[in-house]
């Protein structure tokens, strides 16, 4: 696991901005560094040594003739199958990485290649001869890249803020991510908070030649219900599927540990991984954000040592900014301060995690599947009427019984756009000062909604939760967090065969009004006991909207909404209002509140202190 960046090169002093770049990054590759550089680009990295962790592995790699120079941050799981077919088809390799399989592979396959990788990565490739640059990410996103064209310099790497060190980088805020922001509680497309800068999204590759960039798509997931085999079946093949992809991704030269919570997702990873190490953190002694004991006791059940840490309040909004500023951009999820904390731990032991990201998105797993399933009088009512009555109901303070009239007034493209749901499009409006153009959330999601339109409710939600809220969100934090720890993070359940897999899975077989993740959790239940395998979500649970109320975090808040900062963006007496009314237990709006903070904090981070 690593990081690079790059730079199409027009600078006298190439190598001292090259280095300032890397220097920024330096905590996703901690034990070495490397660069090329000639008169056309520059290239560097930083090392996180996994795999073939002697010198050999070092990058940037290159061909045999010297030709074409690679940089690589990810695994390739099946790179020794690899390995061998291009062995057999005349490629010479210097190393045993993985890393060196991309780049005969390419010289082999070209674009073709990616269709048949297992694993995680982000990567280029310059090609000296025909001045090109290839570059391509992950199926499902699992690592991270961006680029950004600024005075005829292409700028590219693993982390937006090493872009911040060349001189032609022109830092300015996107104010249309903020509004798109205000409502995902991430940055939902392939903008950022940067202007001009992008995501390379999931799935995608570039071609950069002559100063053109192309960008295409080269995998998709396509939901398609095989309802030939029968629950059991099924089970046995998640569970057969699932223990491969377990094996595949432990494939390392250094001790691999394993995340756990209370949840089914982690446990199940934990237990078919036979790893020595468990690592879990939590929050005071309420079992409702903690999970310690649990972890603890499923540990001795397996036979495992649990690694375990309490997080304090003091600790949890101490780090904050730095959080935000390894996020690269704001991100208004609790748990990715916890998911910090945690990565922190499993670091002082192991440089490689298991963790159970992807199960809920794959396999059905949020409560919110359930909803379409749901069975009333109410919903037999004619749309027409059911969306005359919502909208009155969004015109009353929002409480349980408003918003369930408010949400089946509309259809499932109009009140779904993921897991998260902060402001509404007249809300954010409300509250900022700043006019933008940023679109209305359905546009967004839109898109995506279209090429499931044949699809049943359940899959619509988890395709759109695939492509947006788990890139966006998930495996954001996923990245940023571990590799703030020089930590490699690995998602077992986010493999293509896993995949391959859960997409034929019958949407009955997935969730039923009673459950989630139907034939998953019976195929844990082969691994892990009952309690574990059938125990409702949490994730890693924060106590937000309990601290919100106390007069130490109250104040916090209400002064950064009140500052110049706060000012300068929002309608601050509208932010106050949400913060009162919250502590005055009116309303629960510690999600809405988190989110503007957040932001807030990270602007700090980025355009006042940086």
């Amino acid at each position: 696991m690593c990081g690079f960046v790059g730079f199409t090169n027009t600078k006298d002093n190439s190598n001292k901005i090259l280095e300032e770049m890397m220097e920024r990054i330096r905590h996703r590759g901690p034990d070495s560094g490397g660069h090329y550089i000639d008169s056309d680009i520059a290239l560097g990295f930083r090392r996180l040594s996994i795999i073939d962790i002697t010198a050999s592995g070092d990058q940037p790699i290159y061909n045999e003739d010297d030709t074409k120079v690679l940089l690589f941050n990810g695994e390739i799981y099946n790179y020794r199958i690899l390995r061998e077919d291009l062995i057999e088809k005349g490629h010479i390799f210097k190393t045993n990485t993985d890393s060196e399989v991309l780049l005969h592979g390419y010289e082999e396959y070209g674009v073709d290649l990616l269709k048949k990788l297992r694993g995680m990565f982000g990567f280029v490739i310059w090609d000296k001869v025909k001045k090109e640059l290839f570059g391509a990410r992950d199926f499902f996103g699992i690592k991270p890249m961006y680029f950004a064209k600024m005075d005829q310099t292409l700028m590219f790497g693993s982390e937006i803020k090493s872009f911040l060190a060349h001189p032609d980088f022109k830092k300015e805020l996107n104010e249309t991510a903020l509004e798109n922001y205000l409502t995902f509680q991430y940055s939902p497309t392939e903008e950022t908070f940067f202007k001009g800068v992008y995501k390379l999204l999931p799935a995608h590759y570039f071609i950069y030649k002559n100063d053109i960039m192309t960008v295409k798509r080269y995998w998709d997931v396509h939901f398609k219900d095989d309802n030939r085999p029968d629950m059991d079946e099924w089970v046995e093949k998640i569970s057969d599927t699932f223990k491969n992809s377990v094996e595949a991704h432990k494939i390392a030269d250094v001790e691999v540990g394993s995340f756990l919570s209370s949840g089914v997702d982690s446990s199940y990873v934990a237990s078919v991984a036979n790893v020595d190490k468990t690592f879990t953190v939590g929050f005071g002694e309420d079992e409702k954000y903690n999970e310690i004991g649990w972890a603890k006791e499923f540990s001795k059940f397996i036979g495992k040592e649990n690694i375990s840490h309490v997080i304090t309040p003091e600790e949890y909004w101490e780090h904050i900014p730095k959080i935000q500023y390894h996020l690269d951009e704001p991100l208004a999820d609790p748990a990715c301060i916890a998911l910090y904390f945690v990565c922190r731990e499993a670091a002082k032991y192991v440089k490689v995690v298991l963790s159970g990201e992807g199960a809920d998105e794959i396999f059905g797993g949020y409560n919110i599947y359930k909803e379409p399933l749901g069975s009333s009088a109410y919903k037999s009512l004619p749309m027409p009427i059911r969306r005359g009555i919502g909208k009155i109901a969004e015109q009353l303070p929002q409480k349980r019984g408003v918003n369930f009239l408010v949400r089946n007034g509309k259809e499932l493209e109009e009140r779904f756009i993921g897991n998260a749901y902060m402001f509404t499009e007249k809300e954010r409006k409300a509250l900022l000062k700043i006019k933008t153009d940023a679109p209305a959330p359905t546009e967004i999601t839109k898109p995506f909604y279209d090429k499931v339109t044949d699809k049943d409710p359940i899959t619509k939600m988890q395709y759109l939760d695939l492509h947006l809220w788990m890139a966006g969100d998930i495996l954001l934090k996923a990245d940023k967090m571990s590799m703030a720890n020089s930590l490699e993070l690995r998602v077992p359940f986010l493999d293509r065969e896993v995949m391959k897999l859960a997409e034929r899975i019958p949407a009955k077989y997935r969730v039923s009004t009673e459950n989630t993740k139907l034939a998953m959790r019976r195929a844990a239940l082969k691994a892990a006991p009952e309690k574990t395998a059938n125990k409702k979500k949490l994730g890693f649970p924060v106590p937000i909207r309990v601290w919100l109320k106390e007069d130490k975090y109250y104040n916090i808040v209400k002064d950064t909404f009140t500052s110049d900062i706060g000012k300068k963006f929002f309608n601050s007496d509208k932010l106050v209002s949400l913060l009162d009314d919250h502590r005055a237990g009116k309303y629960d709006n510690s999600r809405k509140i988190w989110t503007v903070y957040v932001f807030l904090v990270w602007y700090k981070v980025y355009f006042v202190n940086e």
